[in-house]
């Protein structure tokens, strides 16, 4: 991919991360793996909670001037990492790997807020946290006009492979067409990143990603949000480890307690789930 002058080095950044293949962030020194209060086979690592991770998505997961993964997810990833006594590592993936991935045992949990869908609860133990809805960015200023999402219709539309934006960007043409408009042209890049790059670039017309990243990209003056607010649903930490799945529930609920997750989705504008105690949604692998 060329380089884009007009790229920050957070987005440069930002970009090298979501396309390298596989990258491990450092792992947070001084914890013993004495402390820890779940162990092997339960996780993959003596003393340490591997999570998967796509950093393209600012606010919640990125890659900062220094390097370093920053956002509402890795804080989060973090100190349930801490409650269990574990040291939290990060595999920096592209999101259509992490699935696969997990099943193989090359991480513990997937940490991006993989949507909950009943397909996905059947092979993984998944657990939700947090609520997201669907926007469509546009270029600054909206110069195209796009109000509604029936708007979208003849223009192309970037959006990363394999999630549920493009399971959602599919149903958005699918909606259009029924109502005998024009469809979308869908644009799949391997991570966010490519996809909000070509949007930058003019090569299409509109980029979908979740609201709060939207929202980001829109306060800093890169994009417009267009159309916010679409098909809202349930975003989780996925487990293959039914072990591990139910002590992370433990942490959530203790850090719900103490008031920690109030703080921090507060702190950074994202929806907290509905109700009061967190659980695995759904039955996990057969």
């Amino acid at each position: 991919m060329s380089r884009d002058p007009s790229l920050t080095l957070i987005d440069r950044r930002t970009l090298l991360a979501g396309t390298a293949a596989v990258g491990l962030a450092a792992a947070l020194p001084g914890r013993a793996f004495a402390q820890a209060k779940i162990a092997a086979p339960n996780i993959i690592k003596p003393g340490t909670l591997v999570m998967s991770v796509n950093p393209t998505l600012p606010p919640l997961q990125f890659v900062d001037d220094r390097g370093q993964l920053q956002g509402m997810r890795v804080e989060l990833g973090n100190e349930i990492a801490k409650s269990l006594g574990l040291t939290p590592e990060y595999v920096r993936i592209e999101f259509a790997a992490m699935v696969p991935g997990l099943a193989a045992r090359r991480w513990d949990m997937i940490n991006t807020g993989i949507f909950w869908t009943e397909e996905r609860s059947k092979l993984m133990y998944m657990v939700p946290y947090e609520r997201a809805a669907i926007s469509f960015l546009v270029a600054r200023g909206n110069p195209l006009k796009i109000e509604k999402w029936e708007d979208l219709a003849g223009k192309a539309v970037s959006v990363e492979l394999g999630g549920i934006e493009e399971r959602r960007t599919r149903e958005v043409d699918t909606m259009l067409k029924a109502k005998g408009l024009a469809g979308i042209t869908i644009r799949t890049f391997n991570n966010f990143a490519e996809a909000f790059q070509a949007l930058r670039a003019g090569q299409v017309q509109a980029s979908t990603s979740i609201d709060a990243t939207a929202m980001f990209w829109q306060g800093r003056g890169d994009f417009t949000r267009a159309v916010a607010g679409l098909f809202p649903q349930t975003a989780t930490f996925a487990f293959a480890n039914k072990t591990l799945a139910e002590a992370v529930v433990g942490s959530l609920n203790d850090l719900k307690k103490s008031g920690y997750y109030d703080q921090l989705f507060d702190r950074y504008g994202v929806l907290k789930i509905e109700g009061d105690t967190f659980k695995i949604d759904g039955p996990g692998p057969a």
